[in-house]
């Protein structure tokens, strides 16, 4: 009797210092929940980073490159030149941070219709252009985020057509 009243104080002992083990453990792991962002907002960011991984393809970023996409952000989301700036510093950092371009192009495509897709294509297009040179990186990189956005390959030769001046 006595050894059957241990072996279930023993039992409750180890459930409770199992139990504070794993609230330690959770409280030390969790993460903090970062502020979502707003839809437009995360489109932005993932649009722009975009354009920076197509400006940098070619392992340099020209100032024509960078004045492309300054002039893009404040055409494409009316924006002042300051807020254009900052909006690309943050899509520059996200882009930095970016181990691959999925993540991006899933929350683009989930979210834009094909025209608005076809739009971001075009624009790529008008990065690639803006330096006067396309390499050979760059075209392969806007294929493929042309392919991971689904858009047809008409329509990736039509931007690029129409960027061209072609």
């Amino acid at each position: 009797m006595v050894l059957c009243i241990i072996r279930m104080w023993i039992s409750q002992v180890n459930f409770q210092m199992f139990t504070k083990i794993q609230d330690l453990l959770q409280k030390v792991t969790r993460v903090p929940q970062e502020e979502p962002l707003d839809r437009e907002q995360a489109l932005r960011t993932a649009t722009v980073a975009l354009l920076m991984e197509v400006a940098r393809a070619d392992h340099r970023v020209e100032d024509e490159e960078r004045q492309a996409i300054q002039r893009i952000i404040e055409r494409y989301y009316s924006v002042s030149a300051e807020r254009a700036r900052e909006i690309a510093v943050a899509a520059e950092r996200h882009a930095n941070d970016m181990t691959s371009l999925h993540p991006v192009t899933r929350l683009i495509t989930s979210e834009c219709s094909l025209e608005e897709r076809i739009a971001i294509v075009r624009l790529l297009w008008e990065v690639t252009f803006s330096d006067g040179h396309v390499d050979k990186h760059e075209e392969h990189l806007v294929r493929k985020v042309a392919d991971l956005l689904y858009v047809p390959h008409n329509q990736f030769i039509r931007t690029r057509l129409q960027e061209s001046g072609g």
